[in-house]
């Protein structure tokens, strides 16, 4: 989580609060962490860190879109951002696909 956090303070979000929310509490069985902010403005931000060593696919897209379907009720409420990190290639049209979606990739 240090490292999710370094990385968006140096971009300038801070965050109230951050809380993560295990893949179990979803039903879901990825290797995912999972987290949910709160910035200064009281925007709510989904966080998504996934380490793999495969490259992201088409699928790829898809699957997280229905986690993050998953989280929102789970959360009862919508988030303003959506933000993806991962250490894996990225697809070309993943890559499109994730941005046509909103999502932020770091």
């Amino acid at each position: 989580m240090q490292m999710i956090v370094d990385s968006l303070r140096h971009k300038g979000k801070i965050f109230k609060k951050m809380q993560e929310i295990s893949p179990k509490e979803l039903r879901i069985r990825n290797r995912i962490k999972i987290y949910k902010a709160t910035d200064i403005r009281g925007y709510f931000w989904a966080i998504f860190a996934v380490s793999q060593k495969s490259r992201i696919l088409m699928k790829d897209v898809h699957k997280f879109e229905e986690i993050y379907a998953k989280l929102t009720l789970y959360c009862e409420h919508n988030f303003k951002h959506k933000i993806l990190f991962i250490d894996a290639p990225l697809c070309s049209k993943a890559q499109k696909a994730f941005k046509e979606a909103g999502w932020k990739i770091q």
